[in-house]
């Protein structure tokens, strides 16, 4: 059987099968070994010769019908059976004694291999376990499995799985234990000792049983039994007489001899065998014979029978009383005399009455005595005949009072619950009673008890009796008896379990599906057979066979996982309960196929470039849309350049991650990309391909991007070119614009743009936004963006024209003759400013020493070849001019005379107030606000704020500050304790505002608030410091009041030593590990001056000590006080 995996890329097709080669060696030719597509990753080669040697090789197809190169051979390989000694796996449990109790069930397992096939045989020591109805041998190819139901105690002991083959044998041994009730204990003790050796012991698991044959009157005695178990003992006796012949009289002696007689004395025997000494034999020989003769021969006379009257009968019981009869029992006479009773006479006596009158002859121990006066009070008595005469009469203990009696039903109930093994007869006995005699119903289960052939109810007087004939386990449920009189109703339940098989489970479910596990679950049994349900027995088949195997018969929980399976195989499963009386029925289960439940992934999204240089490109995507029912696991990228067809795998691994580096590319050359996404499942489809991306380095972003000017439609924008094109021309630029705040990147040009400046039009009044622009070059490439503009407020803006120079052009500049004089100068203003140079009051022109050089952000003058007429002032001016032009059909007119500078601006207003101050912060004379700008600033720019602020208690405003030009202020002066409202104005150059809403109400108090640490990201990395050096940690906090400060160092155990001024010895302090830089010493005495030194302590030992603190008083501070030195 050869085996192998999948190849590791497959051409961008699904793999749909193998091909397997074979040769002969030495120097056979490749031929096919399989003439039939192999879909599997193994195949079994058949039709080889015996001893010969083999080579083999596989070759994988798609499905676009390519065929991969051959893989490496596997070798030279002998055709002939392969040995392997029998190899054995057991479940860790068995590494310990199996403990179970008796009546149980318990299984031995275990998986084995080898080759061939290992024959298994079960041991007990050393003999073979043989299959029988109690201990079931179920042994396949690769599992060995005995079953021992029942288990008593000699079950328990050392079991041997012995593996046979012709490589070798392995034994595997398996431990037992069974919980039993004790057997007999070692010699029995009898009144006198010890049993003897006749004596024979049988013990099994219900019943035990001592045999003593041949038994003679030593044997009489008191047997004790005694039963023990880890739970403690229990003892019965019995008491044994054993009957056997007397011993022989013993003091024999002649008390007198006559001539024809002889008196004769005796004593009796010591032993008289158990029974009374009925009569004694006197036997006599003469002298001379050998041979004795009886003396005394049984008379022969008629039998006479002496009796005499009866002794009075035993106890009499008051049976029932009603308003007309009494009913009375009694016991027999302890002695009748010698003569059968013949009846019994009860005799009564009213009360106040000396006469008895005989009121009942009976022949049983009950008599009724009616005809009874209501409310009367009798004496009763009772008295037994037999043929000599009548007995003593016995009297009733006390007088009864003839009326009815009520009682409430009472039900004495003997047991809770009946169990009984099926097919077994239950009887079920309820003694009652009550007064007048109660109606009794049965139910079972809530529904009135049928009586059939096989249940009936027998009721009495004094009890109720169920007989359930044939016990089966639906008589399993609550039974309820009933008791009613016209006193009141009594009810009890009693239950019944049958003990047999358990009921199937029900409800199988298919918890978990895979390629080569199923998990399933299910319900216990409604009905358990009345005990503990011990184990479930799980089989499975595949569906296209009938024959079943056992995957374990050992479940304990009512789930298992269900392992080894074969992908794509649809498998039904079965299910029985088992407890200690037996298997139940099994149930079965849906077909279900063993497969991943879910699919390959879909292809991944937005797959692009998103970086490219001459030596790598970054490829970027995005997760599937569907993972398939799984997690991606990773991703397998494939590259090609545009003019091939080819798809080359780049990656060697799975990608964890969206992105790939791709390196080693050709510069110049364009390249595609596809990504395929894994799961467990398989590999999902590919993405489309990416756009074709050169391998070159991108160009640099413009820089120095400025806005130049700007109206209410428009915003003018000036850059300059990239520093590096990347190495190839620069053919155009990109503009984009974003609306502030949550605005998009949105394209300005539409054409391509080459020149380094551009109008934006088509913007919106009074809407800020945010500029940037992209460079292009002739490789198609995009620079990154360049800095943007920064918020830019789009509505007519005019700002004066204003000069940068250099200081030193603002002093006399001296220049020599023949020198350049040059002078540059920033510019700024919108419009942009129109500029001119003049020379002592007149313009400069540009000739052939003079140059002027003006753009719309500087300007410079440079005079070559200097001489002595150049000096004097120069003067820079920038003004805007504004001209009108007419415009017709023929053309624009002549410009208009240029008009003076004038500013358009929108009418100006008051101000609108503030949003409602909040309160940030108050002490006991401050409280500080802040608020919003507002929300329109009257057209002129707002120049500051007013804070005012009243006791909530007045009515008078008081001016907290004229003008802030901040929004957050604090009052101060304020008085601690009294309630304030704060109100603010705005301000411009029209005039103050109207009042902001009140603030909430605000206490001069201090305001405490919860320490806090604003400890940034960058904080919290490790500080990496050198040895010897020093380093700084700060943590900005806040708090209020303002918190006190301790740094402690977790892994630093700092040890405190003190010692008296005048003692050299330093004593330690702290007992604890101290974490923090701050310790209170306590047990000093007073008066005394202390010094202080203290170490730290880590896991590589202890620091040196530090410098000694100052001299402490210990004394109660009153002021200051000064050291006392020694004289």
């Amino acid at each position: 059987m050869l085996r192998w995996t999948a190849p590791e890329y497959d051409g961008g097709s699904l793999i749909t099968g193998y091909v397997v080669e074979k040769r002969d060696l030495p120097e056979g030719k490749w031929m096919k070994a399989s003439f039939a597509n192999v879909i599997e990753h193994e195949f079994t080669v058949t039709g080889l010769t015996e001893d010969s040697k083999y080579d083999f090789r596989i070759i994988a197809r798609n499905a676009a019908g390519a065929v991969s190169k051959p893989s490496e051979t596997t070798g030279s390989i002998t055709a002939k059976d392969e040995v392997d000694p029998p190899k054995c796996e057991t479940d860790p449990m068995y590494n310990q004694t199996i403990v179970i109790s008796a009546g149980e069930t318990f299984t031995l397992e275990a998986s084995m291999e080898g080759k061939p096939i290992p024959t298994a045989q079960w041991f007990k020591g050393d003999v073979e376990v043989e299959n029988s109805a109690r201990a079931e041998i179920k042994n396949t190819d690769f599992k060995a499995l005995l079953i021992v139901k029942d288990a008593i105690r000699v079950d328990g002991g050392q079991y041997m799985l012995v593996l046979t083959n012709v490589a070798g044998t392995k034994t595997v041994p398996f431990s037992v234990k069974v919980l039993d009730r004790p057997g007999p204990s070692e010699g029995p003790l009898t009144a006198d000792g010890t049993l003897n050796e006749c004596a024979q012991i049988e013990v099994t698991s219900s019943y035990t049983m001592l045999v003593i044959e041949n038994v003679d009157r030593f044997d009489t005695g008191k047997y004790v039994l005694t039963l023990e178990n880890l739970s403690g003992s229990k003892s019965a006796f019995i008491n044994v007489r054993v009957l056997d012949s007397p011993s022989a009289p013993t003091n024999l002696e002649v008390k007198d001899v006559k001539r024809n007689s002889v008196s004769l004395s005796w004593e009796p025997p010591l032993i008289d065998g158990g029974a009374k000494i009925s009569h004694y034999i006197v036997e006599k020989r003469e002298q001379k014979r050998m041979a004795f003769t009886s003396v005394c021969l049984p008379a022969s006379t008629d039998q006479v029978k002496v009796s005499e009257a009866p002794l009075p009968p035993g106890k009499i019981v008051l049976v029932d009383v009603t308003r007309h009869t009494v009913t009375l029992s009694w016991e027999k006479p302890d002695h009748d005399g010698g003569s059968k009773i013949t009846n019994y006479i009860v005799e009564m006596q009213p009360k106040g009455d000396d006469k008895w009158t005989v009121c009942s002859e009976v022949k049983a121990l009950e008599a009724t005595i009616e005809g009874l006066t209501t409310g009367e009070e009798y004496s009763f008595r009772v008295i037994a005949v037999n043929d000599k005469g009548r007995s003593d009469a016995k009297p009733l203990a006390a007088s009864v009072v003839v009326k009815d009696i009520t009682m409430e039903p009472i039900i004495n109930l003997l047991f809770n619950t009946y169990s009984v093994k099926s097919g077994d007869d239950l009887k079920i006995d309820v003694p009652f009673k009550g007064r007048p005699q109660p109606e009794v119903s049965w139910k079972k289960d809530g529904q009135v008890l049928k009586q059939t052939t096989r249940v009936n109810v027998v009721t009495s007087k004094t009890s109720s009796k169920i007989v359930i004939k044939d016990a089966t386990k639906e008589d399993v449920g609550k039974y309820e008896i009933t008791l009613t009189n016209s006193v009141g109703t009594k009810t009890g339940e009693i239950s019944v379990i049958i003990l047999d098989k358990p009921g199937p489970p029900s409800n199988i479910k298919v918890d978990e599906v895979s390629a080569d596990f199923i998990c399933l679950s299910w319900d216990p049994p409604t009905y358990d057979g009345g005990c503990q349900i011990n184990n479930y027995v799980v089989e499975k088949r595949d569906t296209t066979t009938t024959t079943w195997q056992i995957v374990s018969a050992t479940v304990a929980r009512t789930s298992i996982k269900v392992s080894r399976l074969t992908q794509g195989t649809e498998y039904q499963f079965r299910i029985a309960a088992e407890n200690r009386y037996g298997k139940s029925h099994a149930v079965d289960s849906a077909p279900v196929v063993a497969q991943y439940p879910f699919e390959p992934p879909g292809s991944p999204t937005n797959l692009h470039v998103a970086h490219a240089t001459k030596t790598g490109m970054l490829v970027v995507w995005g997760r599937p849309a569907s993972d398939g029912g799984s997690p991606v696991i990773g991703y397998h990228v494939e590259c090609k350049d545009q003019s091939s067809i080819l798809w080359t795998k780049v990656n060697r691994g799975l990608l964890a991650e969206t992105q790939f580096k791709m390196t080693g590319i050709e510069e110049g050359l364009q390249y595609q990309f596809r990504v395929y996404a894994e799961n467990i499942a398989g590999i999902g489809p590919c993405t489309k391909a990416s756009e074709p991306v050169a391998a070159r380095d991108p160009c640099e972003p413009p820089h120095n991007l400025r806005v130049t000017n700007i109206t209410r439609t428009s915003v003018s924008l000036f850059w300059e070119k990239p520093e590096y094109d990347g190495g190839v021309k620069i053919t155009g630029y990109i503009v984009e614009r974003k609306e502030l705040p949550n605005g998009r990147w949105l394209k300005c040009n539409f054409t391509n743009l080459q020149d380094t400046y551009f109008d934006v039009t088509g913007l919106t009044e009074d809407v800020q936004y945010d500029f940037h622009v992209i460079a292009k070059n002739s490789a198609e490439l995009l620079s990154v963006p360049s800095e943007t503009t920064g918020p830019v407020t789009v509505k007519d803006d005019v700002d004066p024209p204003t000069i940068i120079l250099e200081d030193k052009f603002r002093q006399l500049v001296v220049i020599k003759a023949g020198d350049i004089i040059r002078v540059d100068a920033e510019i700024t203003g919108r419009p942009l400013p129109v500029v001119s140079w003049s020379k002592d009051g007149k313009e400069i022109e540009a000739k052939a020493r003079c140059e002027i050089t003006s753009t719309n952000f500087a300007t410079t003058l440079i005079v070559r070849d200097a001489i002595r007429r150049d000096s004097g002032q120069y003067v820079l001016t920038l003004h805007n001019v504004y001209r009108v032009f007419a415009e017709n059909a023929a053309g624009l007119s002549a410009p208009s005379i240029a008009c003076p500078l004038t500013k358009a601006e929108d009418p100006q207003f008051l101000p609108s107030p503030p949003a409602k101050p909040k309160i940030v912060d108050s002490t006991k004379t401050t409280v500080t606000l802040s608020w919003n700008k507002p929300l329109f600033d009257g057209g002129a720019p707002v120049t500051g704020y007013r804070v005012e602020y009243r006791k909530t208690l007045d009515d008078e405003w008081i001016v907290g500050v004229q003008n802030t030009k901040n929004t957050e202020f604090t009052v101060v002066g304020l008085t601690p304790g009294a309630e304030y409202v704060f109100v603010v104005k705005s301000i411009n150059k029209i005039g103050v505002s109207e009042s902001s809403p009140e603030s909430d109400k605000q206490v001069a108090k201090e305001r405490e608030e919860e320490p806090i640490f604003d400890i940034s990201n960058e904080m919290r990395k490790t500080l990496i410091v050198r040895d010897g050096s020093s380093f700084t940690m700060t943590v900005p906090f806040r708090g209020k009041p303002i918190p006190s400060v301790t740094w402690t160092k977790p892994d630093v155990d700092l040890r405190v030593r003190m010692k008296d001024r005048n003692s050299i010895l330093w004593q330690r302090v702290n007992k604890m590990v101290i974490r923090a830089t701050h310790f209170k010493v306590t047990n000093i005495n007073a008066g005394l001056i202390y010094e202080f030194k203290v170490a730290a302590e880590n896991a590589a030992g202890i620091s040196a000590f530090s410098k000694v603190s100052d001299a402490v008083l210990a004394i109660d501070a009153c002021g200051k006080w000064r050291i006392p030195v020694p004289m």
